[in-house]
């Protein structure tokens, strides 16, 4: 029989951002911190700078059309192929854990209100089908921020940094709970869902009720996902893929990065609050 989400108090989670100081190294950005230059030394993906920094760029999602959005602490935006950074619809709301199904409009959120919204504090779970310019609450207003999202079409996954995942399958207007991950990144596979945690790399089978060791893995921070491709960063800023989390191929080097999509097998982007890297 499906539990019934029950409201926790939330721990309080910084953002994982991969760091290129050592490949152990972590560089955790709280969300009030105003918005810092992210270092770029070593990077070797090709590269597009943004004409406008943007202010912590909390995930990032290709929408129907190949245009790649960019959440951020205040506001979502369109990041153009010259560089050039545009808000999509009116909300200048914190969108954490922005993630969408790929290769859709439709988005998933959270975070906490922007200085000219009324929302509940924090926003609990909200989506959009029509590419970002609108949203709507799905559930859990003023009880979760949830910090990473995974989506699939079918099964909503989301870690608020308390002690068990959040799991929907009716598109986050009802939950139950999932197994007990301490979460950096979620992604899904046609086949898996997947977590980056403090142990390594995870993989589910069972809708994110219970998880195994993914074997000969890097040692991934952030995670994407879109059909059979999973795509990961170390904590070295190297970017690998693979097909259902076998065969890894280390494919290029971003360097920190805050936000990682995949677009499929061949192609991902990374992104920072400057830069957009095109991996593939």
């Amino acid at each position: 029989m499906p539990r019934t989400r029950v409201p926790r108090t939330r721990v309080p989670r910084t953002r994982v951002t991969v760091s290129v100081l050592s490949a152990a190294a972590l560089l955790l950005v709280g969300c009030s911190e105003a918005g810092q230059p992210t270092t770029q030394e070593h990077a070797t993906a090709p590269a597009v700078a943004l004409d406008t920094a943007l202010t912590h760029v909390h995930g990032i999602h290709v929408r129907a059309d190949g245009t790649v959005l960019a959440g951020t602490h205040t506001g979502l935006y369109a990041l153009d192929s010259s560089g050039g950074t545009s808000r999509v619809g009116d909300s200048d709301d914190d969108f954490m854990g922005l993630t969408g199904v790929p290769g859709t409009d439709t988005l998933f959120s959270s975070g906490h209100p922007g200085v000219s919204s009324n929302a509940p504090n924090p926003l609990g779970l909200r989506g959009s089908d029509d590419g970002g310019t609108t949203w709507s609450d799905r559930s859990l207003g003023g009880q979760v921020d949830f910090h990473t999202l995974a989506a699939d079409g079918r099964l909503l996954v989301g870690f608020d940094g308390a002690d068990e995942l959040a799991v929907s399958v009716d598109a986050g207007y009802s939950w139950t709970r999932g197994a007990s991950v301490d979460a950096y990144s979620l992604a899904m596979t046609t086949a898996a869902v997947w977590a980056s945690t403090p142990d390594g790399l995870l993989r589910s089978t069972d809708g994110a009720q219970s998880f195994t060791a993914a074997v000969d893995s890097p040692p991934l921070v952030l995670l994407a996902g879109a059909g059979d491709a999973l795509w990961g960063i170390d904590g070295s800023g190297d970017a690998w893929r693979s097909r259902e989390g076998a065969d890894w191929q280390r494919v290029d080097r971003v360097g920190a990065v805050d936000a990682l999509t995949a677009v499929d097998y061949e192609t991902a982007y990374a992104a920072t609050n400057q830069a957009l890297y095109i991996l593939g």
